[in-house]
């Protein structure tokens, strides 16, 4: 059995990978989150605007004031090349895929 570690999850919009890259920390275990709290996250829209986000534990991403879209990340397995939706509205979803997995406070030695 893996030891839970606080990780950073980066993923990528499947349809078009240089639009909104969300970003996420969560308590991940055997490539399931555990976190069983609201997570932080953000995407990064339009080069240098980043809209921050909290996932609650339901599943909705909420912007605040009232806006709010949805996702199964929480259900996902939590490994590179993995997929997840996100519902925009009611109408409109996309897939997203995991590209990198960081231990939060580790350094890079490049």
């Amino acid at each position: 059995m893996s030891e839970p570690r606080d990780m950073r999850v980066l993923a990528l919009w499947r349809d078009d990978p240089r639009e909104a890259p969300m970003t996420i920390d969560a308590r991940i275990d055997g490539a399931r989150i555990i976190s069983t709290w609201d997570l932080f996250g953000a995407f990064a829209l339009d080069g240098d605007s980043v809209r921050p986000f909290i996932l609650r534990r339901d599943g909705r991403i909420d912007f605040g004031c009232g806006e709010s879209w949805r996702t199964d990340l929480r259900e996902a397995t939590i490994k590179v090349g993995s997929e997840f939706s996100v519902w925009f509205n009611e109408s409109d979803s996309g897939r997203y895929r995991i590209v990198k997995l960081a231990v939060l406070g580790a350094k890079d030695n490049k």
